[in-house]
């Protein structure tokens, strides 16, 4: 039975039901001729939701990508190390002492999955200070993810290759030439030793990462430019800035440059996020009308479930595995 027959004959209330109508809208909405821009949040990299992310990319069912810095970076730490990867399936019953265990290996637990510290982070590290320190010395300024993106696409990474490249989806994005949009990306381990290389002198300054607000301008200037016909969704897998970054581009130029373009035009969230006063990842798409985010017509979903089970499940729907 294939995805598509297995959710319809079985996804027929409460989330499935939520999940089903969300992967039918996905589908429709980009069989009518619109695009998509895909926000991830949490460990999605670690989760290796690029199995199937980096097919839909390919395939043309992903338009544009927002992440967290620790997305971006932990795809390429997969595709370099997954042999060194470790997981732990009792993680629930670990006590203090074995996760000081764990921290004498130097390996850094995600829930189940331990990420290596010397084969991933800093193998990545050696390739992006190279990067960095030449952009340093030629006074050259680059978003933070073109230094990956750049690792990448030279081939340099290559002979490190550990995991199948073609379940990278930042690799598929790089070769498909999609914009990626990463704010915060200081809050990420490279983020960080980014930060440190530039205290202890190694860089003269963080002049070679050009700042979070050119992304929301890049962002703004691809969503003026691609916005018409069936416009643009917005698929968001967990909550936080990946999601909460981009989705206010579409206000800021209606309301503070006060132009005339059209709200995002479909939108679902996947999130385990508690609905409550206050919370951002848990406030449902309603909300975002008064935002002048989304109309009141605007197909809106919301599937209160684990994402590292929803959205292959979405992603196999509209690939019609």
């Amino acid at each position: 039975m294939k995805i598509r027959e297995f959710m319809r004959t079985h996804y027929r209330h409460f989330n499935a039901a939520a999940c089903l109508g969300a992967a039918e809208a996905y589908d429709a909405h980009l069989a009518a001729g619109g695009m998509m821009l895909v926000t991830l949040a949490g460990a999605m990299s670690t989760g290796e939701l690029g199995r199937s992310l980096a097919e839909m990319i390919r395939r043309g069912k992903v338009h544009a990508i927002s992440c967290t810095g620790a997305n971006l970076e932990e795809d390429v730490f997969n595709l370099v190390a997954h042999e060194h990867y470790v997981r732990v399936p009792n993680w629930r019953e670990l006590s203090p002492s074995d996760e000081v265990a764990l921290l004498d290996r130097h390996l850094n637990r995600v829930t189940d999955t331990c990420i290596p510290e010397e084969e991933a982070i800093r193998r990545i590290e050696s390739f992006l200070l190279a990067r960095w320190k030449a952009a340093d010395k030629a006074g050259e300024r680059k978003l933070p993810h073109q230094y990956f993106v750049e690792s990448l696409l030279s081939g340099e990474l290559e002979p490190n290759y550990q995991a199948d490249p073609s379940n990278s989806w930042l690799l598929a994005a790089a070769e498909a030439g999609i914009p990626v949009i990463v704010p915060g990306w200081e809050d990420s381990t490279l983020g960080n030793i980014f930060a440190a290389r530039v205290m202890d002198g190694t860089l003269s300054s963080s002049d070679p990462v050009r700042p979070g607000i050119d992304y929301m301008i890049r962002l703004s200037e691809w969503y003026v430019e691609h916005c018409g016909g069936k416009g643009i969704g917005f698929f968001q897998v967990g909550g936080g800035i990946a999601g909460d970054f981009p989705i206010c581009a579409v206000p800021m130029m209606r309301q503070d440059l006060e132009r005339d373009i059209p709200l995002w035009s479909y939108f679902c969230q996947i999130s385990d996020s508690t609905t409550s006063y206050g919370s951002y990842s848990g406030a449902v798409p309603n909300e975002k009308i008064t935002w002048e985010k989304l109309s009141a017509d605007t197909p809106r979903f919301i599937v209160e479930s684990d994402a590292s089970i929803v959205a292959p499940l979405i992603f196999g729907y509209v690939l019609d595995w």
